[in-house]
């Protein structure tokens, strides 16, 4: 049986549901609290987190030596996306009084509490309130790689690891200026934030554990320890060097928190190109359909083969065409449908140029159940357009496009045979470039969930790989 004939195992239509609704997502979450939680009935577990309308939350563990500015950036990322603070002193604070008083017995005999104590501590606490509802970020207690793997088996699995890495100099000078304000814990430093006030300057006591021998000593153990730790985190972590403005850092651990991990649910990639004239979108098209066995569509093209075919939609635009009429969005919509139907776009998805040019037609393009996956622009001045596009020639006896300043004819007689495209022309090019850009804001607007801008003025393999990347992984949060 011819394979465009055999039966599908599986519609392309319950595909596209699930990816709208990211039933596959789901699926994996609900598994996920059903193997951490281990419930006696899983289906009545199941049942209330669906009531709940529970979803997978932000869950921030961050590591460092001493001086690195863990709780810095703890705070910064709580404060910016609304998630709870944990370290050692907030979970003796808000602990159950039963977990509380086995603690202050370790305390009361001068003995360190027990991991094991800190385990069950963070597990409850990050199983009520807000810190279920909304997230959590925790300033790493444990710092081996066998406490880890104890923290991951009570069901305590951080979706996100942070790592702060600096040189040991940097770290001692940090911590040796260190003071603390006896009379309310205010943190100050000698050299960065040293208090104007004299009453505060006559309060201020060295922090404990902050001398160069002790500072050197754990930064040595966390060295140590950091290649086991991260290889339980190897799937989502990021390092990052904790010498360099704050901001700087908070902006990096955003970006990296903002990316979700790859998914391996099943994965139909419907990928629209948008840019000017001159733009990239036909290369950047045939190179996406290759890589990932996408039909590449092009609106013009199914235009000039509905014409060329004479099929009842193709004579309606011919007739347009013929009096130099742009052709209506009901035709063009109604041609781009009939192209994007059929069997192998809906199984193999598709990369799509040259449409939509207008939100009305993005509009349509919805309508008909054909939304995308992905939606890219590929920006360029239009300085670079013209460089690209007005020194092009065409070799009247070859065929062959040359360009005048990157790819010129090697003789003066093939010179003679080059002839100019009339719309590669100046005045042509600048007003098709404008047509494009009063629609872009509008455009950009309508996909913003699905939309990213590109530098498309360089190689076009650098920006062949940016958007291979970005079809790869899912699309980021925007936490604006």
């Amino acid at each position: 049986m011819d394979a465009t004939m055999r039966p599908m195992s599986l519609p392309p239509e319950f595909t596209n549901y699930a990816e709208e609704h990211q039933l596959f997502e789901l699926m994996k979450f609900l598994i996920e609290q059903l193997l951490l939680k281990k419930p006696e009935d899983p289906i009545e577990f199941l049942i209330d987190i669906l009531l709940l309308r529970l979803k997978e939350v932000i869950k921030v563990i961050i590591f460092g030596p001493p001086a690195s500015g863990k709780t810095t950036l703890a705070k910064m990322i709580c404060e910016k996306l609304d998630l709870v603070y944990l370290c050692e002193d907030r979970l003796l604070i808000k602990t159950s009084s039963n977990l509380l008083n086995e603690a202050r017995e370790h305390q009361a005999a001068n003995n360190p509490i027990p991991a094991d104590l800190w385990l069950r501590m963070l597990w409850e606490e990050t199983e009520r309130g807000k810190c279920k509802a909304n997230g959590w970020v925790f300033e790493g207690v444990f710092s081996t790689r066998e406490a880890i793997a104890k923290m991951q088996q009570q069901g305590v699995h951080p979706t996100h690891c942070i790592f702060l890495v600096a040189l040991e100099s940097i770290l001692v000078e940090r911590a040796v200026g260190k003071r603390i304000d006896r009379r309310n814990g205010d943190i100050y430093h000698m050299t960065f934030d040293w208090p104007l006030s004299a009453d505060v300057k006559a309060n201020l006591v060295e922090a404990p554990g902050c001398t160069e021998s002790e500072i050197i000593q754990k930064y040595l153990a966390y060295e140590y320890a950091l290649p086991g730790l991260i290889q339980r985190f190897k799937k989502n972590y990021k390092t990052i060097n904790a010498d360099q403005p704050k901001g700087d850092i908070l902006s990096k651990v955003l970006c990296f928190l903002s990316h979700k991990p790859q998914s391996m649910a099943p994965h139909t990639p419907r990928v629209i190109l948008l840019g000017a004239f001159g733009s990239g979108k036909k290369t950047q098209a045939h190179l996406l359909a290759k890589r990932f066995q996408l039909v590449n569509v092009s609106c013009s093209q199914l235009i000039k083969q509905a014409v060329t075919n004479e099929t009842s939609t193709g004579q309606i635009a011919k007739s347009y065409l013929d009096q130099g009429l742009s052709l209506p969005d009901g035709i063009v919509i109604t041609i781009v449908k009939e192209r994007l139907t059929q069997l192998d776009c809906m199984t193999c998805g598709w990369v799509l140029h040259g449409f939509p040019r207008n939100v009305y037609q993005a509009q349509d393009l919805d309508d008909a159940g054909l939304f995308p996956t992905r939606v890219f622009f590929l920006d360029v001045s239009l300085d670079s357009i013209l460089e690209r596009l007005t020194p092009l020639r065409t070799d009247l006896v070859t065929g062959q496009q040359h360009h005048l300043h990157f790819n010129p004819p090697q003789t003066l007689a093939m010179m003679d045979h080059l002839r100019a495209n009339p719309r590669h022309m100046e005045k042509t090019v600048t007003e098709k470039v404008s047509r494009f850009h009063a629609q872009e804001d509008e455009l950009s607007i309508y996909y913003t969930e699905k939309a990213s801008h590109l530098n498309a003025d360089q190689d076009y393999y650098t920006v062949f790989e940016t958007i291979m990347s970005m079809i790869i992984n899912p699309v980021a949060v925007n936490f604006d």
